[in-house]
């Protein structure tokens, strides 16, 4: 496979120092009827570039929700997230899409493909709203889909899909992926060669890369473990030896 250029994924001129991410005290409540849900209670962490973590929860714990903030798709109902040192709480709905849009790359779990457009296109798509985009070629090649570019996603295996959508994150050349349960739809054989993937572009491009799952040994590969419940965060590790994605097994 060809490597991406560490180089050509730095060019987007971030200077790494500091924290990319500055979590503090976010919370996220909702009204439903009469009563009112706290799906986030006062989150604070920072996150640096470069990192590889993973945030792990059940499901309704909140962890899709922080992503949501983190990712600029929803705003807190209170505390500030800082993005390289700007305050992206108090950017307006434009301001919100031009940052989803250069520095955010998100992968899904049911992979969100253009059903009607082939690997490629899915990727061009992605590439040509970025003032940066890495060559789609060779994204293709990273992630093993070269071969497979012409193909729609109807004519691909649900791990073939979730690399297009992998593809299709990375083409802009985002400083982060977000990636909300990548694995979950997916078997376990199939759910490793995602995490290797992952943690392949992470090590090879320097890219931050934040999982969210509730399969707690997926959590062993993160450099940082962030543990929520309840939209409480219970626990941060800095993890010393994060696994290989080969190491891990559920």
């Amino acid at each position: 496979m060809e490597k991406l250029q560490r180089s050509d994924v730095l060019s987007a001129g971030f200077a790494e120092k500091g924290p990319l991410f500055d979590v503090r005290d976010v919370s996220k409540r909702y009204r439903m009827g009469e009563v009112f849900v706290d799906a986030l209670k006062t989150a604070t962490f920072k996150i640096n570039h470069g990192d590889f973590v993973v945030v792990l929860g059940p499901s309704g714990s909140g962890k899709s929700t922080l992503l949501n903030i983190m990712g600029g798709m929803d705003t807190p109902s209170g505390g500030k997230v800082f993005f390289n040192g700007n305050d992206i709480t108090g950017y307006n709905e434009n301001q919100l899409t031009m940052f989803r849009r250069h520095k955010i790359g998100f992968v899904f779990q049911f992979y969100n493909l253009m059903p009607n457009l082939t690997a490629r296109e899915n990727v061009e798509l992605a590439a040509e709203i970025s003032p940066s985009p890495l060559d789609i070629d060779a994204v293709l090649e990273t992630v093993g889909l070269k071969e497979r570019s012409s193909n729609f996603p109807a004519q691909m295996s649900g791990g073939e899909q979730q690399r297009v959508a992998i593809a299709r994150a990375v083409s802009k050349n985002p400083e982060v992926l977000l990636c909300d349960e990548p694995t979950g739809a997916l078997d376990y054989s199939t759910g490793v060669l995602i995490l290797k993937l992952l943690h392949r572009i992470n090590r090879e491009t320097g890219k931050t890369v934040i999982i969210i799952t509730h399969n707690q040994p997926i959590a062993r590969m993160g450099n940082m473990i962030i543990k929520i419940h309840s939209g409480e965060i219970n626990e941060i590790i800095i993890n010393e030896n994060p696994a290989a994605p080969e190491e891990v097994v559920w």
